[in-house]
C-alpha cells in the first residue's frame, strides 16, 4: 500500500468512528465518512487533475468534526466564527499526525494544512478548489435539508456568500447540478 492509499485509510477510519448516521441511498454510514467520500468524488469530477496533497486536504476536510460540537462556542456569530477557526485548525492537526505517521515530509504537511485551512482563497488555485469542492457538496448534498429549517432571506444571503467564494468554473458546476425547483428558484433569486 502507498503512503497515499495508507493515508487515506486512516482518514477513513478515523471518520467511520463519528456516532452521527446519515442515510445515503438506502444505506446508513458515519456522516463525516460520507461526507469526505462526497468531498473525494467531487474533486476528482470537478478537477481531476488535483495533487496528492488536495486530495488529501479534501478527504480529511471534516475529519473528527464531531469532536468539537458547536454548542462549545457562543450561540452568536462570532462563536460560529470562532468554532469554524478551531475546526480547521483540529482537522489540519489530526491530519498532520496521519500524515507524519506514514512517512510524509514537512514541506508535504504542512502543504495540506494550508490547504485543509482554506489559506488565501482567490489567491492560492489548490486553496479555490478546496472551497469550489466544499461549496458544490454543500448544494449538492446538504443545501435541501438546510434551506427547509430556515426562512428563504437567509437562505438567499446564504447563496450569495456561498457564490462569492466561488471561482467561475465552479459557479458553472453549480447551475448543473441536479437541484429540486425550490432550491433553483432560491439560487435564481440569489444570483440577481
Amino acid at each position: 500500500m502507498s503512503k497515499f492509499q495508507e493515508a487515506i485509510k486512516r482518514i477513513d477510519n478515523r471518520n467511520a468512528q463519528d456516532p452521527n448516521l446519515e442515510i445515503a441511498n438506502g444505506k446508513e454510514f458515519p456522516k463525516e465518512l460520507l461526507y469526505s467520500q462526497r468531498m473525494t468524488n467531487k474533486l476528482l469530477d470537478f478537477h481531476p487533475q488535483a495533487s496528492e496533497e488536495l486530495q488529501i486536504a479534501v478527504r480529511a476536510q471534516h475529519i473528527c468534526r464531531w469532536t468539537v460540537p458547536r454548542d462549545t462556542y457562543p450561540k452568536n456569530r462570532i462563536g460560529y466564527l470562532k468554532w469554524r477557526e478551531g475546526l480547521k485548525k483540529t482537522h489540519a492537526e489530526i491530519t498532520d499526525e496521519i500524515l507524519e505517521e506514514v512517512g510524509y515530509d514537512k514541506d508535504f504537511r504542512d502543504r495540506v494544512s494550508f490547504l485543509i485551512k482554506k489559506k488565501q482563497i482567490k489567491k492560492d488555485e489548490g486553496s479555490q478548489v478546496m472551497e469550489d469542492v466544499v461549496c458544490l457538496v454543500f448544494l449538492e448534498h446538504y443545501f435541501e435539508a438546510f434551506a427547509a429549517k430556515h426562512n428563504d432571506e437567509k437562505i438567499i444571503d446564504i447563496v450569495k456568500k456561498t457564490w462569492a467564494k466561488m471561482s467561475p468554473k465552479g459557479h458553472k458546476a453549480a447551475l448543473k447540478l441536479p437541484l429540486s425547483a425550490h432550491s433553483e428558484t432560491l439560487i435564481q433569486e440569489a444570483l440577481k
